[in-house]
């Protein structure tokens, strides 16, 4: 990528840009590695097991404030595990968490081949988050889907700007 034709201030920019960019991707493979922790644990641990940790690590927090938003959600979720939504919880994590980190992995050495995957999935999990708003609002998921919109336009950006060194 050749800098003579641009201004000191197009270059902070795209600085800028890809420093947000890479922070974003941190997270995201942060996120798939904890998703795949989560998955494993779904599938080692039994249901009754997994939610007498949730109550024994929410207990504090919902003695403090029983009403406490999160702590009551995570601990109702946790309740709701029998055999086979468990089984399905983890591999949904377990698939989402691989897709994640591999993804990731790539686009962060630069895989040219890997951004379009990396676009792909975040379309298909933008759509997957848009129909549970849909059906089940949330703050989280909203959050969730604003920041995958966030890392699907900042990755469009990028897979253009590198891809245009091999264009031309």
């Amino acid at each position: 990528m050749s800098k003579t034709n641009t201004s000191p201030s197009a270059d902070k920019r795209e600085a800028l840009i890809s420093r947000v960019f890479h922070i974003g991707l941190f997270f995201k493979g942060f996120d798939g590695l904890l998703e795949l922790v989560g998955g494993v644990l779904l599938l080692v641990l039994p249901a009754a097991r997994l939610d007498a940790i949730v109550r024994t690590l929410t207990m504090h927090e919902l003695k403090e404030d029983p009403t406490d938003f999160i702590a009551t959600h995570i601990r109702d979720y946790a309740a709701t595990f029998t055999g086979s939504a468990t089984l399905f919880a983890a591999l949904y994590l377990l698939t989402h968490g691989i897709v994640k980190v591999v993804l990731v992995a790539a686009v962060l050495r630069r895989r040219i081949g890997a951004y379009p995957w990396m676009i792909g999935f975040l379309v298909a999990f933008i759509v997957y988050q848009g129909y549970e708003l849909a059906t089940h609002f949330t703050i989280g998921m909203l959050l969730l889907t604003l920041f995958d919109i966030l890392i699907l336009a900042l990755t469009v950006h990028e897979y253009r700007l590198h891809r245009k060194p091999a264009a031309t």
